[in-house]
């Protein structure tokens, strides 16, 4: 009796290119996980301090990396906790960075006694709160503020304050959603 199926190695060859793309399955997943991981934490815009930059329901993802590389500059917008309360994330824009002297004066904001230039980002200031009077940023502290200055709870106020690099948790570098505001944060 002859038997109709032949197995000449064209099955072997068929479970080799299987595990082959299995295997680089696997690895695609793992790399895009770790990605996801650590360049795009998803956070959800809550409240009206960053407007027009961000506003409620945006969700946009936070990049946990970019500070073990290079140290945070002007104007990036970061999310942070305050010191010994991890339920809270605030997102603000840095407009001071350590060993600068900060102060608020007639609704502008000043950067070693020279006025900052926030462009569009920031209306006139109503509230110095803290820094009516000049604030010097210790090594590793940084000022910083919401571009809707009128509902933000930033580093003008005793509870925000100063915030320390340890406590910020990484820099906002992408708007997912809405889709029709898709894009990188400026």
């Amino acid at each position: 009796m002859r038997s109709y199926y032949q197995d000449n190695g064209a099955g072997q060859g068929r479970l080799k290119t299987l595990l082959s793309w299995g295997v680089d399955i696997v690895a695609v997943i793992t790399l895009a996980l770790f990605a996801v991981m650590m360049f795009g934490t998803k956070i959800t815009m809550s409240g009206r301090s960053m407007e027009p930059t961000l506003q409620t329901g945006d969700v946009v993802l936070l990049d946990k990396l970019w500070y073990n590389f290079s140290k945070p500059k002007r104007m990036d917008v970061v999310a942070f906790q305050n010191m010994g309360d991890d339920t809270k994330t605030y997102i603000k824009r840095i407009v001071g960075l350590p060993g600068e002297t900060i102060q608020i004066q007639g609704g502008k904001l000043y950067v070693n006694g020279k006025e900052a230039e926030l462009g569009e980002k920031a209306g006139a200031i109503a509230l110095p709160g803290l820094a009516e009077t000049a604030v010097e940023l210790k090594k590793d502290e940084y000022f910083v503020l919401g571009d809707n200055p009128e509902t933000s709870e930033d580093s003008r106020f005793a509870n925000v304050g100063n915030v320390h690099i340890s406590q910020i948790k990484g820099k906002l570098w992408l708007r997912m959603s809405p889709f029709s505001r898709f894009g990188f944060i400026k």
